[in-house]
């Protein structure tokens, strides 16, 4: 995993997909899951394990991912046989989607797996999303047992609703994240007391408040800050005020953090839970399920507030509310993450007066806020306490998931502080972990210029055709022993379909 923009060569898994055993996955976020599909679709077949929130949420994720995909090929198609240019294959489809996560094996907390003989692990909660964690791998080769440690992404700790990072105490060797290694968080205000102000801001003007969010983990945090709203009584002039959630990704995974309750939810949450309060849910609460639903929220003239997807503007639901609220002096679009540079958030939040939509130009006369402090990352300070918890001093410790010269700040940083033997690896740098030497540089190679996207989205069914070969040959090598008759057989389909397609 790497952060910001591509400035070396990415290698390639070192095996066909085929002979993957095994994939670890510490969280649902798609930077972290959303190629599961294409390496099905390049021939694996093992097993994918992953915390059982983690489970239900890369089962709506994925599902999603592959919708967007292609209803984008799509799209891009009809554009590209108007004008002669070659047809565009989305990078997998949603048959991928749904072969990869019958190949799930959810896995409780805290619990050692044996996975196979000679590797075991433990899944810990990293407090960052629901379901996610750092991984503990033990690691046994003859008499050698090494202890990995994956950290995945860690959270800031003090969230409204899933519980603070857990510490782990030993590890031979560490990877761990450093997404904020060079940020440090101002200390966060009171959300609830902040996000009325916005609201009785907007509510006063007659307008409606705006709240582009991820589907996953955002918008219900913003439910939780909402429903405090409501219930500590935080604006008494418009106590009554509809919210809708209009991203059918987000109810179902608001219906997904009901289902973890007992697993995922902090102390607070859980204690409403026991209560028989629901923390992400209020009277009010509307969900727009259909495109029929959501039409129907801009015909509503009452002041409301709009919570939709995705979190950065650049695709679903929220370009159309924007559509009809950007113009409006009375409402607001309040930003509650971070925008990407070039993304449509960023170019709001950086005082355009004028953007696109649906190919009219809209504009912004909507007052733009931003809600800054809310971060799913540990930044620099939670990111050394976490490293620092460590009783014994890791061997090395890989420092990984930052901007490139983020990953060698930080590496620094942690030698400083701790004295730890530390390394921000290239993509395909090897190591030896009963030694703890390096035996292979990865590539340093500056990345070129991207070719367009039609060439590269159009060569990806020759890539699938080349992994189908690869998967054949994996399987091929796994028959060895079956009894002739059966291999002759096996021999005689192989040929048969090399004549037909032989040119």
């Amino acid at each position: 995993m790497e952060q910001g923009p591509d400035l070396y060569v990415n290698q390639e898994i070192p095996v066909n997909a085929a002979a993957v055993d095994y994939v670890f996955v510490t969280h649902a976020h798609i930077d972290h899951s959303g190629l599961l599909p294409l390496l099905y679709n390049h021939g694996f077949r093992g097993q994918i394990f992953a915390t059982e929130a983690t489970t239900q949420l890369c089962n709506i994720m994925l599902k999603d991912s592959a919708h967007i995909q292609m209803f984008e090929a799509e799209w891009r198609n009809r554009k590209a046989k108007r004008a002669g240019k070659p047809e565009v294959v989305p990078m997998y489809d949603m048959n991928d989607a749904m072969g990869v996560l019958t190949h799930f094996v959810p896995c409780e907390y805290n619990s050692i797996v044996e996975i196979c003989d000679g590797l075991k692990v433990r899944f810990v909660d990293a407090g960052h999303l629901l379901g996610s964690s750092s991984i503990e791998m033990w690691i046994r080769e003859d008499d050698e047992e090494v202890k990995v440690v994956f950290s995945g992404d860690i959270g800031n700790g003090n969230r409204p609703l899933i519980k603070d990072p857990q510490y782990i105490k030993d590890a031979d060797y560490v990877v761990m994240e450093s997404t904020y290694g060079d940020k440090e968080h101002e200390t966060p205000p009171d959300y609830a007391v902040a996000l009325a102000g916005v609201l009785k801001d907007t509510f006063t003007r007659g307008g409606n408040l705006v709240i582009p969010a991820f589907s996953v983990g955002r918008t219900q945090e913003m439910l939780y800050f909402i429903r405090r709203i409501k219930t500590e009584h935080l604006l008494p002039e418009f106590e009554n005020f509809p919210v809708f959630v209009d991203s059918p990704l987000a109810v179902e995974a608001t219906t997904i953090f009901n289902k973890n309750v007992e697993d995922c939810f902090s102390e607070e949450a859980l204690d409403l839970v026991h209560q028989g309060i629901n923390p992400i849910g209020f009277p009010g609460l509307r969900m727009a399920i259909t495109s029929d639903e959501s039409k129907m929220i801009n015909f509503d003239e009452q002041p409301k507030v709009i919570i939709s997807a995705s979190g950065m503007c650049e695709a679903g639901r929220i370009r159309h509310h924007l559509k009809h609220n950007l113009w409006r002096k009375d409402s607001t679009i309040l930003f509650v993450g971070y925008q990407v540079p070039g993304t449509l958030g960023n170019s709001l939040l950086n005082g355009a007066k004028q953007v696109k939509l649906f190919g009219e130009t809209i504009e912004v006369h909507a007052k733009i806020e931003n809600l800054p402090g809310i971060s799913g990352h540990a930044d620099r300070n939670h990111l050394t306490k976490w490293i620092g918890a460590f009783e014994t001093p890791p061997k090395k410790v890989f420092i990984v998931h930052g901007d490139d010269k983020v990953t060698e700040n930080f590496a620094a940083h942690v030698h400083e502080v701790y004295g730890y033997d530390t390394y921000a690896p290239y993509s395909g740098d090897t190591f030896d972990l009963v030694t703890g030497e390096q035996i292979a540089d990865g590539s340093r190679e500056m990345i070129e210029k991207k070719k367009n996207g039609s060439s590269k989205a159009s060569s990806n069914v020759f890539a699938r055709l080349l992994a189908a070969g690869q998967r054949l040959l994996e399987v091929i090598n796994k028959c060895e022993g079956l009894p002739n008759k059966e291999l002759a057989k096996f021999a005689d389909q192989i040929n048969a379909l090399c004549d037909k397609w032989s040119r």
